[in-house]
């Protein structure tokens, strides 16, 4: 499945959620040539496990779990890995044992690169903010605003006006009518 949605996507790689228990399913990937990039601390596939989004790592035995997940994912293969709302001392301690580059999410800036979703660095997003999210502009005002627009010229009739629609006109020869500008 995995070379299907690169073939079929153009996708560059797969990025898998899980630490250990994904270990041997990153090594069979990458034998045989796909790459993988791993995904340990916070997985929002399987949020529930934790009880909702919170932040990992704050107790010893999880931290060590999440740095040992790491350790296996990158001794699998995996040609990188994000780093998930886990707590400094623990990105700090994954990006120092493991060879391949981490990209923090909600980690601090002592992972090798950073990553913010979209919706959230756009303001495009309900009430909840998490923590680690800075916006860097509020277009949820403005997507707002437009949509309301949008269905007051529907509901008034205003919207498609003339300049949205395509009409009928006489042909110049026998009078038949074709849409405009064919």
């Amino acid at each position: 499945n995995c070379a299907r949605v690169i073939a079929e996507t153009g996708a560059a790689a797969v990025k898998l959620e899980g630490g250990s228990e994904m270990a041997a399913t990153v090594e069979f990937l990458v034998a045989r040539g796909i790459p993988v990039m791993g995904h340990v601390g916070l997985m929002p596939q399987s949020v529930h496990r934790y009880g909702g989004f919170r932040v990992q790592g704050k107790k010893d035995a999880v931290a060590r779990q999440i740095v040992a997940d790491a350790r296996a994912i990158a001794d699998a293969g995996a040609f990188s890995m994000v780093v998930e709302s886990v707590v400094a001392e623990v990105a700090q301690e994954i990006t120092a044992a493991v060879p391949v580059p981490t990209i923090g999410i909600g980690a601090s800036a002592v992972c090798d690169g950073q990553v913010l979703v979209t919706e959230d660095l756009t303001g495009l997003f309900g009430e909840f903010t998490p923590r680690f999210v800075k916006r860097y502009a509020d277009l949820g005002k403005e997507v707002s605003a437009a949509a309301e627009a949008y269905a007051r010229d529907v509901k008034a009739r205003r919207f498609p006006g003339p300049e949205q629609t395509v009409t009928l006109a006489p042909s110049p020869k026998r009078g038949a009518k074709h849409p405009q500008g064919v």
